[in-house]
């Protein structure tokens, strides 16, 4: 990718036991993501398509406009970020995607999230 168009995406997760219920195979992930722009120009996110793995294969798709409601611009040297959540039927699965985005000067290009897992604490060592 041209540095003129450079997306880094960092990702925190968190476990929430209180969302969450063992009997019922329903495990709820909360994430942090963080977007900076290290290219040159003006940014948007305009949609974002997520695949979220549980241990079972069992695969959600999740596509949408936005993130959290926005479609925020990001300029060079800045950031956005924005915390979410997902359920998943086993105690570790992964996420990873893809953001679609738009430069001021109309240039779209995806920017990768790179896959991270969810664990249940103490479950993988």
């Amino acid at each position: 990718m041209d540095s003129l168009y450079k997306v880094d995406i960092d990702v925190s997760t968190e476990f929430i036991e209180e969302e969450s219920n063992y009997d019922n195979d329903r495990y709820f992930f909360a994430y942090t993501i963080k977007i900076t722009n290290s290219g040159k120009v003006n940014v948007q996110l305009i949609s974002r398509h997520w695949i979220v793995l549980d241990a079972n294969n069992k695969q959600q798709e999740i596509k949408g406009l936005g993130v959290v409601g926005e479609q925020p611009v990001i300029a060079p040297d800045s950031n956005f970020q924005y915390s979410s959540g997902t359920i998943i039927e086993t105690p570790v699965g992964t996420m990873h995607g893809t953001y679609q985005m738009v430069a001021d000067n109309g240039y779209k290009f995806d920017a990768t999230i790179p896959m991270f897992s969810l664990s249940v604490p103490k479950v993988i060592n």
